[in-house]
C-alpha cells in the first residue's frame, strides 16, 4: 500500500455543473429543464442573459439557459456517463490553472441510457467540473475567512492525472 506524504495535498471532486443554454426561445428552455430534472432528480436553476445582444434577439434579463449542479456520489456517476458520451477523451486545454475543467456533449441522447422524447426535443450541453484539495473550506467560511497560497493551487497536469487515474480517461 502506498503511503500519501501529505493529505491535504490529495485532490477531490467538488462538483459538477450541467449547463444547456438555449436563446430566447421559453419553450426549448421548457424542455431543456424537463431534460435535466429528467437526468438528474434534482431542482433546476433558470439563468437570466447578463446583456443585449441585439442580433440574436436576447434581451437584457430575459431567460436563456438553465443548469443544475451535483455534488458526491451523483457527480461520480453522472461525469463517468458523460466521460462515456466523449469517447473517454479530454484535451489537455480543456484544464485552467485552479483545478476545473470542462467539456460539452452535442446531443443529451449519446449519454449511456437516455432515450429519445419527442415533447423534449435533442440538446447539447456543457459539463464544468471542480476539483478541490483538503482544507479549501477557509476560503468560503463566515469565520475567519482566509486566501489560500498559490503553491495549493491545482494545476491542469495535476488534475489531468487525477481524471487520468479515478476515470481511465486519456487526455491528449
Amino acid at each position: 500500500m502506498k503511503k500519501i506524504d501529505n493529505p491535504m495535498t490529495m485532490v477531490k471532486l467538488d462538483k459538477i455543473v450541467l449547463h444547456i443554454s438555449v436563446g430566447n426561445d421559453w419553450n426549448r428552455l421548457q424542455g431543456a429543464s424537463k431534460l435535466l430534472e429528467s437526468l438528474t432528480q434534482r431542482k433546476i436553476i433558470t439563468k437570466n442573459a447578463k446583456t443585449t445582444i441585439k442580433n440574436f434577439n436576447i434581451s437584457r434579463n430575459s431567460p436563456t439557459s438553465c443548469m443544475v449542479t451535483l455534488r458526491k456520489k451523483e457527480a461520480i456517476n453522472m461525469l463517468s456517463d458523460s466521460f462515456k458520451a466523449v469517447g473517454d477523451k479530454l484535451k489537455l486545454s480543456s484544464f485552467d490553472n485552479r483545478g476545473n475543467f470542462g467539456f460539452g456533449i452535442a446531443e443529451h441522447l449519446d449519454l449511456p441510457g437516455v432515450d429519445y422524447d419527442p415533447d423534449i426535443g435533442i440538446f447539447g450541453m456543457d459539463i464544468i467540473v471542480a476539483l478541490k484539495r483538503p482544507g479549501w473550506r477557509i476560503k468560503k467560511r463566515k469565520y475567519l475567512r482566509s486566501n489560500l497560497p498559490r503553491k495549493l493551487n491545482i494545476s491542469p497536469e495535476e488534475a489531468s492525472s487525477f481524471i487520468k487515474n479515478k476515470f481511465n480517461i486519456e487526455v491528449i
